[in-house]
């Protein structure tokens, strides 16, 4: 009886010791497939912002072409290196865990947009955004003009948002809203671009800084609002020393 508990025994710490091998081993295998995924759909996510992301596009291509980056600071200066004077590349800026970090400490990628077959002057500037929705985490990623005062496209996504309420953050329809939005008024001032309260609002409340919202789900539109109005603040010195006359 004690050989056979011994074995038993012996049986499993030597199955525990296999299959974690192979469970180890798998996910080393499928760690660089993984990572080439996150690569592929963030570049579809920062591209979808200026023009459309077909199935048959060859989207790392077409970035190569179209896009260039930098990464700057909370007072718009271009930052280069880390501590370590090690490359920083705006691509490997993890968004996510910088908006853990107070917003004075914090890295801020820009992606500068040089249209679908790339040239040698900037179309617009992509922005990544992160903020807080009903249920988890919202983000996505603005394109405005060269002076960074007006919305050129957008693209949102969501970690757990209401299907068919806080979700439709996704839905071209309700993404398409905010072009052609400002976000300064008349004094030069950030007002940002604010999604109202329901949905189907008189087109005398959609001026130039407020989109129609989402039936039932104004929690995420708050979450949304509060999301852009932080990020176009923490890049606008970014564009001020680029030259824009726009202030807060």
């Amino acid at each position: 009886m004690r050989q056979s508990n011994y074995y038993v025994i012996l049986f499993s710490v030597i199955l525990t010791v296999v299959l974690g091998g192979l469970l180890a081993a798998t996910s080393e295998g499928l760690g660089p497939i993984q990572k080439k995924s996150v690569e592929l759909d963030t570049k579809k996510q920062i591209l979808g912002a200026v023009i459309e992301v077909t199935p048959e596009m060859d989207v790392l291509e077409t970035y190569e072409k179209a896009i260039k980056s930098e990464v700057v600071d909370y007072n718009g200066n271009i930052v280069t290196e880390n501590e370590k004077g090690e490359k920083i590349i705006a691509e490997d800026v993890n968004v996510e865990k910088q908006f853990d970090k107070a917003p004075e400490e914090r890295l801020y990628p820009v992606f500068k947009f040089f249209g679908k077959d790339g040239g040698d002057e900037v179309v617009s500037y992509i922005l990544p955004v992160y903020g807080n929705g009903l249920w988890d985490n919202i983000w996505g990623y603005i394109a405005l003009d060269t002076e960074g005062e007006t919305i050129k496209g957008a693209v949102f996504a969501h970690a757990g948002e209401t299907p068919g309420l806080g979700a439709r953050i996704t839905e071209e329809e309700v993404q398409a809203r905010f072009e052609g939005k400002e976000l300064y008024n008349d004094q030069g001032e950030l007002v940002s671009v604010k999604m109202l309260k329901g949905e189907n609002n008189p087109e005398s409340k959609l001026d130039e800084h407020h989109v129609d919202g989402m039936s039932g789900a104004t929690i995420t539109g708050n979450g949304l609002n509060a999301m852009l109005e932080n990020y176009f603040k923490y890049y606008q010195s970014y564009f001020n020393k680029k030259g824009t006359t726009a202030t807060l």
